[in-house]
């Protein structure tokens, strides 16, 4: 009984941390547009395409330093490396909302990818204090933090980007701090020193991660199976702001408004749902049916032809987020736990590899389809290239989830 007091009171800890930091990100998101076009004097199409970059550079350097702050996590514990790299993120915010040209906007990105290991950390966290059996529902807390930060923060974001474009990265840059603050007097150490295992550098990089877990024959293949989602996701993560604004003529606000809304289904299905339905249809069943209302929700996203759809939308697609935890559970059940922080900064490495190709791709597809020398204007370009990588992802998923009975 002791022992699940102390699992329920770290897990609120990692909530509580995941949220404040994704409301910092949400913050900047309905106000990026307006600062690219502010530091390049172009238009929305072409910010379109330095914001897929700008978030290329962010994930170029989490993918090569995702593993190395797995691996100290692993070697020193969860509780100093989520600290730094919370405290990185705040000195990042700053410099961004003090960036003169869109090079130092650059700059502020790479040190993000560079510093970007709370939400690693935060996932071993959760895999140190979870059951087994228990680790899907506990890991759809990090999708939930997700939703509710993202309630709050582009809400937020939208509000003070009234006042200007720079406003939200300073607000952002407060949180973190208090964020940062909140776990050095609270955050327990989640992994005990007999859990822990000498840092390898030939380990310690993305090549050396995902060469230690091809021992786990279902991990490897369901690599392929997370690669296609995550790029497909980035038809909403990279072009949502842009893609309202061309089509919509959506203010920062509205913008705002809108991924509240994205958040608050999230929160529902990824912090309440997760735990009831998942366990009921079990994991790999779970994993086809949030394939299906991702494809369903991509589709019809493209095809909205008046601003109500898209809220409207918003909630089939959001029951797409039982695959996820599902996909994560099933992977870190096949592997032990003084090797779990290897395993969330090799996973994480995977993400920033997709976001090194999907964000480009996608904003680029945008910028391609919305441009005045187009000879198709489709903005929704992004989001049928999502539906079409989720349908490629279910095809791919049914032979190694059926390995798994």
């Amino acid at each position: 009984m002791a022992m699940r007091k102390v699992r329920s009171a770290a897990l609120i800890f990692i909530f509580i941390t995941v949220l404040i930091d994704v409301i910092g990100l949400g913050i900047i998101i309905p106000v990026l547009p307006s600062l690219i076009m502010e530091l390049t004097g172009g238009g929305l199409s072409q910010a379109s395409m330095y914001g897929g970059w700008l978030i290329f550079s962010y994930a170029i350097m989490q993918f090569l330093c995702a593993p190395v702050i797995g691996g100290l996590s692993d070697r020193f514990g969860r509780r100093p490396i989520l600290l730094a790299s919370l405290f990185g993120f705040g000195l990042d915010y700053i410099l961004q909302g003090l960036a003169p040209t869109i090079g130092w906007l650059f700059i502020g990105r790479i040190l993000a990818g560079v510093t970007g290991a709370s939400f690693t950390t935060a996932s071993a966290y959760i895999a140190d204090v979870s059951a087994p059996e228990k680790r899907a529902q506990n890991f759809g807390l990090i999708g939930a933090a997700f939703g509710l930060g993202f309630i709050i923060g582009p809400v937020i974001g939208g509000i003070l980007g009234q006042i200007g474009p720079r406003v939200p990265f300073f607000a952002a840059a407060g949180l973190t701090f208090l964020n940062w603050l909140y776990g050095y007097f609270i955050l327990p150490e989640s992994l005990s020193p007999e859990n822990r295992r000498p840092f390898q550098w030939r380990r310690a990089n993305p090549l050396g991660s995902f060469k230690n877990l091809r021992k786990y024959p279902v991990i490897m293949s369901l690599v392929v199976v997370m690669v296609l989602i995550y790029i497909a996701g980035h038809a909403t993560q990279s072009t949502w702001t842009y893609y309202t604004m061309e089509k919509f003529s959506w203010n920062e606000a509205q913008v705002g408004y809108s991924l509240g809304f994205v958040g608050l289904m999230i929160a529902i299905v990824q912090g309440g749902l997760t735990r009831v339905l998942i366990p009921r249809l079990g994991q790999v069943r779970a994993v086809y049916i949030g394939l299906t209302f991702y494809a369903f929700g991509f589709m019809g996203y493209a095809f909205a032809s008046a601003g109500w759809m898209m809220y409207a939308i918003m909630v089939p697609f959001a029951f797409g987020g039982l695959a996820g935890p599902s996909l994560q559970g099933i992977i870190s059940s096949q592997v032990p736990s003084n090797e779990q922080g290897e395993l969330q900064g090799g996973l994480t490495s995977l993400i920033s590899a997709t976001s090194i190709i999907g964000p480009p791709l996608m904003t680029n597809l945008f910028g391609l389809f919305t441009s005045p020398k187009t000879p198709i204007h489709f903005p929704g370009a992004p989001f049928m290239m999502g539906a079409i990588l989720t349908l490629l992802a279910l095809a791919f998923s049914v032979r190694p989830l059926r390995r798994l009975g």
